[in-house]
């Protein structure tokens, strides 16, 4: 079977920042992160085309970004809060939520004082996360659960909660996390 390899659009300046508008448009985003998507769109057209100059490619990029910037359509801080308050939400640890904003090229000092900023509790957080694992006290089967421990403070501890914590959680029983 023959693989029909797509043929892409050609890049240009303009194209790049219709790009780069669609992209804000479905999603908030970091800096470093729409850089990363412009660049892949770019590396991929330059891989077809060996005679693209990818560097002024790469220079568009840079003064596209920077005028999102200034017109606000990118904010680091703004996309940073946003991702802060729904991983609290869904019960993740300040370990996982600075790792993830790490990934997405957001400072490190800015996710701290972002982190300070919110109510955390990170007991609260456990409890959030055991409940959708149905982990712990959460475990319908009781055999099951002691049968799963090690595995269940495996799952804690991963997702970036101090060993106290988890077995805090796991040691508890539902009636107990409730007066949390």
């Amino acid at each position: 079977m023959i693989k029909k390899v797509k043929v892409l659009r050609k890049i240009t300046k303009q194209r790049l920042k219709n790009i780069g508008l669609y992209y804000l448009k479905r999603f908030e985003s970091s800096v470093e992160n729409l850089r990363g998507v412009l660049r892949r769109r770019v590396n991929d057209y330059a891989y077809q085309n060996k005679d693209f100059n990818k560097e002024e490619a790469f220079n568009w990029i840079e003064e596209i970004l920077s005028d999102f910037e200034r017109y606000g359509y990118l904010d680091d801080a703004r996309y940073s809060e946003i991702k802060i308050k729904n991983y609290i939400t869904a019960g993740k640890s300040p370990r996982y939520i600075q790792g993830k904003l790490r990934e997405k090229g957001i400072d490190a000092y800015l996710i701290e004082k972002l982190l300070d900023e919110q109510e955390y509790d990170p007991l609260e957080s456990a409890i959030k996360l055991a409940r959708k694992k149905h982990i712990g006290p959460f475990c319908k089967d009781e055999n099951l659960r002691k049968e799963r421990r090690s595995k269940d403070l495996a799952v804690l501890v991963r997702s970036g909660f101090d060993y106290d914590i988890a077995l805090k959680v796991l040691e508890s029983s539902i009636d107990d996390l409730a007066q949390v």
